[in-house]
């Protein structure tokens, strides 16, 4: 799972109190920060205020955009400052392949702040967790147990039962106007996940959705605390503790259900189906190991965290852009639907033995995750020895940031970036062979090197065989005579990207959907 950043409504007031009330000379800040950086060459960065730093360069506009216009005027690595913490940000290919290749090593771990100490209380899981050898045992058990090509494989008959009540349920509701799309593909991607996860859906999925959906606008790392880690009054003042500490509560809790309910099953001699979902194979193996850091409960319920951030939030945004660029691109979406229909001429449902032929489908996942990563910024990085980017000096312990969102629409590496042409990537010289696996580091929507986004492959079976069984079964327009140009493409702030309002479609079925 990656990150984008988002000031937080309690930090306006409280940015500009602090720009006012800051006493300390610019002269002398200018002075002493040559003094301290003697012998360095720094990365380049705007002007900075005292106290808040650049902060006030990101007002007004979301992060990832407002970085790429101040990349555009002083260079693709930049030096910033967030309050006390020094913020390296890279916004081209070649700054990537220095940060996620060359120096991968120095580059391994991830910040953590005061309030994702609160969170995780000593258990990181494996996307926030520093680089050591807790992590690596933890990457290996997620790599080779949960989320192997062959692991996620043996759940396709979970995603193609769901795929079929996702459809049933738009036939339901196009029967009294528009879909509401949005929250059919996120119910959709949460019950197919949540029964890998758990072996069932959960009961209360709804609640845990909007636990999900809020806590991801509560960003660790930009909140009042993490800006100013030394300050106890920034502790004080901010509201973002209890609300972080509140919605840990309740997830654990609903997690703890989940554990329990297996627990007693186990106990009683009752077991699941013929393949283990992934908690019977973490309980497995809390079971079975014998190492110096061994899988608590509580680490069970961060990696089940992890896995729900990584492989489905991430899918549901991923789904609700691509339908919606489909939308708003009609050649596109007719290219797309003409392949489906044809490769699938003669079946009466989409399964995913049927998706191999589907090469245009995979160039409109392509050109959706360039132009809308689900983490724009990705997750933080942590410089954890001196090294050199692009010939400049990055400080040891300076968070590192890279814009994926801004190399994906690099004009010096695209051809009209700002446009929706999957055709872009079987074309010679315009992106074609370009993959998103971590080898191309002008198209990085899931990272690279070490920490490269392991619920990639978890998450791209949803996206596929969703898409493919819209577009087979249904055609779609858009309501009340809406022209495709007038769509809202704007975008929202938070842990993940989504699309700021739901996508309204209407549905009208073309190939009968399969009862269960």
């Amino acid at each position: 799972m990656a990150q984008a950043m988002a000031i937080p409504a309690e930090l306006s007031c409280y940015l500009l109190l602090l720009a006012l009330l800051a006493i300390v000379p610019l002269l002398y800040l200018k002075v002493s920060r040559g003094r301290s950086n003697s012998g360095r060459r720094l990365p380049p960065g705007p002007w900075a205020l005292p106290v808040i730093g650049h902060l006030h360069h990101l007002a007004g506009a979301l992060p990832h955009r407002a970085m790429r216009d101040l990349a555009r005027r002083h260079g693709p690595l930049m030096l910033l400052r967030f309050g006390e913490v020094p913020v390296v940000i890279a916004s081209s290919a070649d700054a990537t392949r220095e940060i996620m290749k060359t120096h991968d090593l120095a580059f391994a771990s991830r910040p953590i702040g005061p309030m994702l100490r609160r969170v995780f209380q000593g258990a990181e899981g494996l996307l926030f967790a520093p680089y050591g050898d807790a992590w690596r045992q933890l990457r290996k058990i997620c790599t080779v147990e949960l989320l192997s090509a062959r692991r996620v494989s043996s759940f396709r008959h979970i995603r193609e039962d769901e795929v079929g009540r996702l459809l049933r349920c738009v036939v339901s509701a196009a029967t009294t106007g528009p879909v509401n799309l949005s929250e059919r593909i996120a119910a959709f991607v949460a019950d197919s996940s949540v029964r890998a996860i758990s072996g069932c859906r959960a009961e209360n999925r709804d609640e845990f959705l909007r636990l999900l959906e809020e806590g991801i606008k509560v960003v660790p790392g930009m909140s009042l605390p993490d800006i100013f880690p030394s300050s106890r009054l920034a502790m004080r003042l901010s509201r973002v503790p209890g609300q972080i500490e509140e919605r840990r509560r309740r997830m654990l809790a609903f997690l703890d259900t989940i554990i329990q309910e297996r627990q007693e099953s186990k106990a009683a001699g009752i077991t699941g189906g013929i393949i283990e979902d992934l908690l019977d194979v973490l309980l497995r193996l809390q079971k079975d190991m014998d190492s110096q850091y061994p899988l608590t409960t509580l680490n069970i319920k961060v990696v089940i965290l992890d896995l729900f951030a990584a492989g489905s939030e991430t899918s549901s945004t991923m789904l609700h852009w691509a339908m919606a660029e489909l939308m708003r691109n009609p050649k596109a979406m007719q290219r797309a639907q003409e392949e489906v229909r044809r490769e699938l001429a003669g079946h009466d449902k989409v399964t995913e033995d049927s998706l191999t032929n589907l090469h245009y489908l995979r160039l409109v996942i392509k050109e959706t995750l360039r132009l809308h990563p689900a983490a724009p910024l990705l997750l933080p990085r942590e410089c954890g020895s001196p090294c050199q980017v692009l010939g400049f000096d990055v400080p040891q312990g300076a968070m590192v940031l890279v814009n994926a969102w801004a190399i994906g629409r690099d004009p010096a590496q695209w051809d009209a970036p700002e446009e929706f042409v999957p055709e872009r990537f079987e074309e010679q010289g315009g992106g074609g062979g370009r993959d998103f696996k971590g080898t191309d580091f002008e198209f990085v929507p899931f990272g690279a090197g070490r920490r490269v986004c392991p619920g990639m492959t978890f998450g791209l079976a949803h996206i596929e065989l969703a898409l493919a069984a819209l577009l087979f079964h249904f055609d779609w327009k858009l309501p009340e005579g809406m022209a495709p140009e007038k769509m809202d493409m704007t975008e929202q702030a938070g842990l993940t990207t989504r699309r700021q309002s739901d996508l309204l479609l209407v549905a009208m079925p073309r190939a009968p959907v399969p009862i269960e």
